[in-house]
């Protein structure tokens, strides 16, 4: 039985699917009244009254192996958590990491057992969301290990554009085929795009739409994906590559401006969530410098009528740096961080679900 979700599904995969400076002195903003969502009323909100029960049955799924490959890809520290190939939270020694390398041909080929079979790399994600797609079901809904014998010797890393291509379709599909049900969306880089699937809050549908490495300026650029989907919420971070690449602040921060116009304007009913950027361990881009930007953001979410969410200071230290139980690699997130992400996030979702009811009954 496939995913009733997208019945509709089987038209678009017929279609071809390419393969192939710290900022010193700054002023502080103005106190804000950007909706923040308050974690202080977590432990209030009756989840069961708020999120309704997705309506669409279980969908089969494949039976596979469970052989997992050595081999990272030449860009696992742009895609993937080493955490989940067996590198140890105590390995980080410093805030700058040193990056892995690139794995041999032999070690592409080498497996070994493992109870947590998933794909450990982009070209591995690549394909099995390949897979899925082809197969009529929806990614973020399907076991972490499905379609391994598709995906466990993939190695060529995919292109940006053929990310880009694959995430369109993804959206296409879910636009037919949503119904009644509810969707969020996930717009980020490859801290979004590595969110497991299997964490996702429940009580909806959930469409990710992150690429690893990308930055504010792509994600505006491809917001046009999303044409068509009917999402009640939509979660942003970004920025992370973008101080890595070395772009302005005043570029970050209208990006960001622009993207929440983009989507209001796009998905008026929706509720557009700005994500603080996280701290890094990173010696090359200060924490006060992030904080700063944080605190823009949020003025800017205030500004176009969004609401706020300061992942910021839960997942920072006393120094103001990534909580060092929480990467893998001092900026991409280990089992432990995405655990507390989910955590933030279904509160999240409570809190504008409880205050969106309040608003239309007051």
């Amino acid at each position: 039985m496939s995913d009733p979700l997208l019945l509709a599904i089987g038209l678009l995969t017929q279609m071809k699917t390419s393969i192939s400076e710290v900022m010193p002195n700054q002023p502080k903003p103005p106190e804000q009244t950007v909706p923040r969502i308050n974690t202080q009323e977590w432990e209030f909100i009756a989840r069961a009254d708020i999120l309704p029960t997705v309506e669409m049955s279980g969908p089969e799924f494949s039976s596979v192996g469970r052989v997992l490959p050595l081999g990272l890809g030449d860009q696992l520290f742009e895609s993937y958590p080493a955490e989940f190939v067996g590198q140890s939270e105590g390995a980080i020694a410093s805030s700058n990491a040193a990056l892995p390398k690139a794995e041999t041909a032999s070690e592409r080929v080498a497996y070994v057992q493992t109870p947590s079979f998933r794909p450990q790399s982009g070209p591995q994600l690549y394909q099995q969301r390949l897979a899925a797609l082809q197969a009529g079901q929806t990614y973020t809904r399907i076991p972490c290990e499905s379609y391994g014998s598709l995906w466990a010797n993939a190695w060529e890393q995919p292109t940006y554009e053929q990310w880009k291509a694959l995430l369109e379709q993804e959206a296409q599909a879910v636009a037919k085929g949503q119904g009644s049900n509810r969707l969020a969306v996930l717009l980020g880089d490859s801290i979004s795009m590595w969110f497991p699937q299997d964490r996702l809050p429940e009580g909806r549908i959930w469409l990710n739409q992150g690429i690893s490495g990308d930055t504010s300026r792509g994600i505006l650029s491809r917001l046009s994906a999303l044409q068509g989907t009917r999402p009640d919420t939509i979660y942003i971070l970004a920025g992370i590559n973008d101080l890595r690449q070395g772009m302005g602040v005043d570029e970050i921060l209208e990006n960001h401006r622009q993207i929440l116009r983009r989507l209001r304007q796009d998905h008026p009913g929706a509720q557009v969530v700005l994500q603080s950027i996280l701290p890094t361990r990173l010696a090359q881009i200060p924490n006060r410098q992030i904080e700063w930007i944080n605190q823009q953001l949020a003025a800017i979410a205030q500004e176009e009528g969004a609401s706020y969410l300061d992942l910021y200071e839960q997942f920072s230290d006393r120094a103001g740096n990534l909580q060092l139980e929480l990467t893998t690699d001092g900026l991409h997130l280990n089992a432990r961080g995405y655990e507390l992400w989910q955590g933030t996030l279904t509160h999240a979702e409570s809190w504008l679900a409880l205050h969106s009811r309040s608003a239309k009954h007051p």
